[in-house]
């Protein structure tokens, strides 16, 4: 009896621990950022950020902003730990982009069997707001996603891919 609990218990274990091993994964992301024909233009602050189910930042990707001032205009983004990260973020913040097509890569732990989503947050004095979300659940295979703004975005693509163990 007691070795069949022992067994059962070690069983249990390694189950627990094949679902919630992390792995390497590869993180693309394409954000485009459209040109609006309007007399007064003024380049998007955009933000882009991992969160998990519980909508916890697992990692900002990227930031482009000006004045310190305006970052609580990305609503989403600030209340989602933007207010909690010192600025500037090496790698992560820079400047503000013109109308384009950008991509933002990384690689990233993330829980095989997890729920996250990206997060693609723009804003414009004197403009539009607008926050895409792309969800997914990471299970080790490549992951394929978009979404199409609406005014401040254009087409942002998601790719998460395993990374190869060396």
């Amino acid at each position: 009896m007691r070795n069949r609990l022992l067994q059962c218990a070690l069983a249990l274990l390694l189950l627990v621990g094949q679902a919630w091993t992390a792995a390497a994964a590869s993180i693309d992301v394409s954000v485009e950022i459209p040109d609006i024909d309007i007399a007064e233009y003024h380049r998007p602050y955009v933000a882009v950020w991992l969160e998990n189910d519980a909508r916890q930042p697992v990692a900002h990707l990227a930031l482009w902003l000006e004045q310190e001032k305006w970052h609580r205009d990305l609503r989403a983004w600030w209340r989602r730990g933007g207010s909690a990260l010192r600025l500037p973020v090496d790698g992560v913040s820079g400047a503000t982009r013109r109308p384009g097509h950008y991509r933002v890569t990384t690689t990233l732990e993330l829980e095989q069997g997890s729920r996250y989503v990206l997060n693609v947050e723009a804003v414009r004095e004197v403009g539009g707001r607008e926050l895409l979300r792309i969800p997914f659940v990471w299970r080790g295979a490549t992951f394929n996603g978009s979404a199409e703004g609406v005014d401040e975005l254009g087409a942002v693509t998601l790719i998460v891919k395993e990374e190869p163990t060396p």
